[in-house]
């Protein structure tokens, strides 16, 4: 069909308590579209307006701008005159001017990645008759530049040409300002203000060599394409990536009614939220400025007050000022206008309880009557999501399977992160004092650019005040600190969103991006200093601080609680050390999924027996240096196993090829030579005859162990007695061999006589026996196909699904680096196939796989314990697969018992 024909209904009125459309129309309407008019309909005072749906987003980037424009010009002009009739204003009218905003709107909230025009419609003409008929010439004036300013920045390019330039307006108002001797926008006069206007003119026509467009409709179909546009801008495209949106879903545009927090004292622009978005406290709060337009308050070049008088002295206390200052100086919204407070506050009540979550709202009091401009599931850190939750819970707001599936699981991640020692705090030395825009610990080398975070391994970014351009930079550092900007500015809001640590609004901090220092009460520091961030208090730390390991407790805790009781899946671990197994253990793991035993073998003090095992050149001499690594061998698995005690440990027999083990400097050669009284000839040579074209797919896993059956004897001893020498301690042990690499029955059975020869052999020589499992690892194509067959003899299976990824896709782990970005970028693939399971290709695979197995032997248990079983989308892939278990690292394991938990309650109810 063509596309002109299939997007039928195009544009959605909504304002004076009607809407065409409601909250469930967000992939149509995007979020801001659909909430607009949700609460429309339920008598929110909402400027009027209407919605440009998404699929035009989709029919312009197909058919470009003159096709689109022409599609919904009728439908458009109609809702224009729709919301002159609301507001008694005539759009492009000199004697009663009706100015609107243009905003983006995606389906899923992107904070400042979009464009936004705000007081479209003005001219020279048209200004000064909305300064004759509000009789206030100075907000005229004021929103004119104001007008002028975005509407070149978004619209006509009119940005900074390098990161060392500032932005061309901001640099004809610094100049001004220093001229007039004030600080503040709020300080220019009427004729400063016309003065910008012509300024601001000028600059445009001699960086584009065109005149500023005095046209309204030529301004407003520059603007919708500006935001249609701004879709695939690089940040939108960065943050798309960064959170896995599709870029096929488009943005809607919003045409909204202006109304103005900008004409005077009885007016200001706001942005709240029902509750505290870093911690999950339940209490309203949130920031607004007097006399300004909303992006001033996101922007943060004012810094703005808090809306509640409880907030307010919360920041009077951290910004160490006194309650008769704080009152003075910096009241509360609650303070200043109590009856308009009063009404705020019964909104943001209907709204979280007509929404059932944490709503994020924006305001604006226009000479004095109360506008609602947005309303949103607030972006909230992942401590707060989970408070949230559990608390609403509690409330009787949502149900138990409501407050699982509402948890973001890769947002618990943060929750697993190092924290700050109490102990280390105590000697740490604070140099200032921020807001704790968003809690977390962070320790890192001071940059000043965001095109540079990644200059060092850790980094703070440090800006006078971040924009959505600097988002790329703010995803790289460890932490973020402004200097100027409130809980609500861009670096805050954008923080939380990521759950990265923010420190802003620290006003003492004198930043100078040329000279790249930060200056603190008359110290300084450089760029590559290091820095502490504790997110939770806003204290700016000098140097490092130490940190300890995070654990599960609280709302966390009753979060995992909560999930067991639904979960039927269970989640093991990949751990090689007992300090791994004893932290996943401590995360709710209920076993070992998989030990790589090669990673014991790399130590100091094991290496040069492998070496001299691999440098043997007699069976004899290799069970000689085997004999030697036993013991370390054994040690090892005892801790693990008293780590795991009375639960199953999966232990993978040695897998990768064995020039791994071995030194390929000349430097090493001599020194293993000198070792072993040996050639360095010698040494060089054994090194060629193991060197392979392709070595993942040569002399590794069991073709290792078939090869040199002493291998697996040795390892296999080492698991046997171990778990004999607990279980005369006491401890019960439960160990599950693992043979890898398997592609033919043979292969498979052949391992297996071995294994379980030398496990009588074991339990002939202690008298003494315990019970233990052999079974494979499916990571060859193969091995999926002939599964009936491997099940007849093997205990388990367990899918390596890194391997069988790269074996299925003929995609080199090593090497899939230099292409797969590229090949994301175009779409050719949807994710990166190592980090997400490809559920088409290689999970159609573990289906089959399962399947067969099963098929021969009903209860046969099966696992994954490759990478994916830590990712959520490919845990409830496995889930619905019917697969017993995932394993994952440990500080993943309460990530997946939650997929887990979610994937059995969207099967089952």
């Amino acid at each position: 069909m063509d596309i002109i024909e299939d997007v039928k209904a195009r544009v959605y009125n909504f304002g004076n308590k009607t809407a065409d459309g409601n909250s469930q129309m967000k992939n149509l309407l995007g979020g801001k579209g659909a909430n607009l008019a949700e609460m429309s309909a339920l008598g929110i005072p909402v400027p009027p307006g209407f919605t440009i749906t998404t699929e035009v987003c989709t029919a312009y980037n197909e058919l470009g701008k003159e096709a689109v424009i022409d599609m919904i010009k009728s439908d458009v002009e109609a809702s224009i005159r729709t919301i002159e009739k609301t507001m008694g204003a005539e759009f492009g009218s000199k004697e009663n001017p009706l100015l609107v905003s243009v905003r983006s709107g995606a389906r899923v909230s992107m904070p400042g990645m979009m464009d936004t025009v705000l007081n479209l419609g003005l001219n020279d003409e048209v200004v000064l008759g909305l300064a004759e008929r509000t009789g206030n010439p100075k907000f005229a004036w004021d929103s004119y530049r104001r007008f002028i300013q975005m509407y070149g920045g978004v619209v006509l390019g009119m940005k900074p040409e390098s990161k060392d330039d500032i932005d061309p307006f901001e640099e004809i108002m610094e100049h001004l300002k220093e001229k007039r001797g004030i600080t503040l926008d709020t300080e220019f006069s009427i004729q400063d203000l016309k003065d910008l206007v012509y300024d601001f003119k000028d600059a445009v026509k001699k960086r584009t060599g065109h005149d500023f467009p005095t046209n309204p409709w030529d301004q407003l179909w520059g603007a919708v394409i500006a935001v249609f546009n701004s879709w695939n801008g690089d940040r939108a495209v960065y943050y798309r990536t960064m959170h896995g949106y599709p870029a096929d879903w488009g943005t809607a545009v919003n045409v909204q009614a202006m109304v103005y927090g900008n004409m005077g004292d009885n007016s200001a622009t706001g942005v709240c939220f029902t509750r505290d978005a870093g911690t999950g406290e339940n209490v309203f709060n949130g920031e607004y400025l007097i006399n300004a337009q909303g992006e001033d308050v996101v922007a943060g070049v004012r810094t703005p007050q808090q809306i509640t008088k409880l907030g307010s002295e919360r920041w009077a206390e951290l910004a160490k000022v006194d309650e008769e200052e704080r009152a003075q100086t910096y009241p509360s919204l609650e303070e200043v206008m109590p009856e308009l407070y009063k009404e705020l506050d019964g909104i943001q009540k209907k709204l979280e309880t007509h929404y059932r979550d944490m709503q994020d709202m924006e305001f604006t009091i226009q000479d004095g009557k109360l506008w609602i401009l947005q309303t949103r599931n607030g972006k909230r850190t992942g401590a707060a999501m989970v408070k949230i939750a559990i608390d609403q819970l509690h409330e009787g707001l949502i149900s138990d399977k409501e407050a699982l599936l509402r948890i973001e699981p890769n947002k618990l991640d943060e929750l697993l992160h190092p924290v700050f020692d109490p102990k280390a705090l105590k000697q740490a030395h604070v140099i200032a004092q921020g807001l704790p825009a968003s809690p977390g610990a962070a320790t890192g080398k001071i940059v000043f650019f965001a095109d540079e975070a990644d200059k060092f391994k850790n980094s703070i970014l440090v800006r006078i005040e971040t924009s959505p351009e600097d988002l790329e930079g703010m995803h790289v550092a460890k932490g973020i600190l402004t200097a100027r900007g409130g809980m609500t500015s861009h670096a805050a809001v954008v923080a939380r969103g990521m759950g990265k640590c923010c420190i802003s609004g620290a006003g003492a901090l004198k930043i100078n991006y040329k000279a790249r220092t930060l200056s603190v009460d008359g110290h300084e520091y450089h760029e590559g200093d290091w820095i502490s961030l504790n997110g939770s208090t806003g204290n700016i730390i000098e140097g490092k601080v130490a940190t300890k390991e995070p654990e599960l407790s609280g709302e966390f805790a009753k979060l995992m609680k909560l999930s067991d009781k639904f979960r039927d899946m269970q989640v093991r671990t990949n751990a090689d050390t007992p300090n791994d197994a004893a932290i996943a253990r401590s995360f709710g793991a209920e076993g070992i999924g998989l030990t790589r035993t090669e990673h014991m073998f790399f130590e100091v003090d094991r290496i040069k027996a492998m070496r001299e095992m691999i440098l043997a050149d007699t069976v004899k001499g290799r069970k000689e240096a085997l004999n030697e690594l036993l013991p370390m061998q054994r040690s090892d698995f005892e801790g693990i196993f008293e780590a795991m005690e009375g639960l199953p440990v999966t232990i993978r027999l040695l897998d990768p090829p064995l020039h791994e083990f071995v030194p390929h400097t000349l430097v090493a050669q001599k020194e293993l030579a000198d070792d072993m009284h040996i050639s360095v000839e010698a040494v060089k040579n054994k090194v060629s005859e193991l060197s392979e074209f392709n070595p993942m797919l040569g002399h590794r896993g069991c073709r290792l162990g078939n090869t040199y059956p002493e291998i697996t004897e040795m390892q296999t001893r080492a698991i046997i007695e171990a778990a004999l020498n607990l279980k005369a301690k006491g401890v019960i042990s439960k160990p599950e061999i693992m043979v890898p690499l398997v592609g033919t029955v043979a292969e498979f059975e052949a391992q297996e006589k071995v294994i379980r020869a030398t496990a009588e052999k074991v339990f002939e020589e202690r008298q003494d026996n315990i019970e233990f499992t052999v079974g494979t690892m499916i990571e060859v194509p193969r091995a999926t196909l002939m599964a009936d067959l491997i099940a007849e003899k093997a205990d388990f299976f367990s899918f390596g699904t890194n391997d069988l990824t790269q074996m299925t896709f003929g995609y080199s782990r090593d090497d899939a680096g230099k292409f797969l970005p590229i090949y994301i970028e175009k779409g050719i693939l949807k994710a990166d196939p190592f980090e997400v399971l490809d559920q088409e290709g290689v999970g159609q695979l573990v289906k089959l796989g399962t399947e067969r197995g099963r098929s021969s032997k009903p209860k046969l248990k099966v696992g994954v314990c490759g990478e994916h079983g830590g990712e959520p989308s490919s845990v409830e892939f496995f889930y619905n697969s019917g697969l017993d278990y995932v394993s994952c690292s440990p500080y993943r394991v309460p990530i997946a018992r939650l997929v887990a938990a979610q994937a059995a309650i969207k099967a089952k109810y």
